[in-house]
């Protein structure tokens, strides 16, 4: 039979259709990762730029909120740029393409409600700051995964905080404690939190969840962060004197290197 007489492959039209999802799918999933990877670079600027503040409790410095709003506006216009492709079921098809962003997003937003009023910001609370952030596109989804790992990685923030406080400042920094009047002059310190905090992650049952890995390797790092803060308050109140102004221990040692100052 002469090829041209051939009739078309009633399949052609079907596995066209496949091929244009496919497409469509792959464009996205890429469009997701970029942001991801965006707002990660942004949030990272914001963080060291926090990183300069020195009181809490307080509203940030005007010169450190001028040098982060463009990186605030970066995610912003970043997240509404994917939120069109994060909707409805693609909020958890491409979950895990977009997980980078939201963590160093929560890592940001955390810190920084942290350094203006010594507390926690909550999970709606956080919900409803990342939903704004989807603007005509559509609200954006922060799983609790996301937020709890964010938490976990702005301890080893406060960690950094601290000591860089103390080294400059020779005390822990620390706030009005909560429920206390100002008559009372007792502190809550950050060390205080970060113990508050590492219980209350240390009580979390994620044996059955799918991020129960992320969680393994990132409590580790949770805790030597609090045992450096220790550690570093033991040598200022203990051995202080003895130490030059504004030395700083070797954040970056091995745990268990070297005598207690040299972490």
């Amino acid at each position: 039979m002469d090829d041209s007489t051939k009739q078309p492959s009633p399949f052609l039209p079907m596995f066209e259709v496949f091929r244009a999802e496919l497409d469509e799918h792959h464009d996205r999933r890429e469009r997701v990762i970029k942001a991801s990877r965006d707002i990660t670079a942004a949030s990272k600027k914001i963080i060291f730029s926090l990183q300069r503040v020195r009181k809490l409790g307080q509203p940030l410095p005007p010169h450190v909120t001028k040098a982060n709003a463009p990186y605030w506006e970066t995610i912003t216009k970043t997240y509404a740029g994917i939120s069109k492709d994060l909707q409805g079921l693609n909020a958890f098809r491409y979950a895990r393409n977009i997980t980078g962003g939201h963590q160093e997003f929560m890592e940001s937003l955390s810190f920084q409600h942290y350094l203006e009023t010594q507390s926690l910001i909550s999970y709606e609370e956080s919900c409803r700051r990342l939903a704004e952030l989807g603007g005509e596109g559509g609200p954006l989804l922060l799983t609790p995964e996301d937020y709890i790992l964010g938490v976990f990685d702005m301890i080893g923030e406060l960690m950094r905080f601290s000591i860089t406080t103390m080294a400059t400042s020779g005390a822990l920094p620390g706030g009005q404690a909560r429920g206390q009047n100002e008559d009372a002059m007792a502190q809550r310190s950050v060390l205080d939190d970060m113990r508050d905090l590492r219980a209350l992650l240390e009580s979390l049952d994620v044996k059955e969840r799918k991020f129960s890995d992320d969680v393994d390797k990132k409590m580790g790092v949770m805790r030597t962060c609090v045992e450096k803060v220790e550690n570093a308050l033991y040598g200022l109140m203990i051995r202080g004197r003895e130490r030059p102004k504004g030395w700083m221990p070797d954040l970056g040692a091995a745990k268990g290197q070297g005598e207690v100052e040299g972490y």
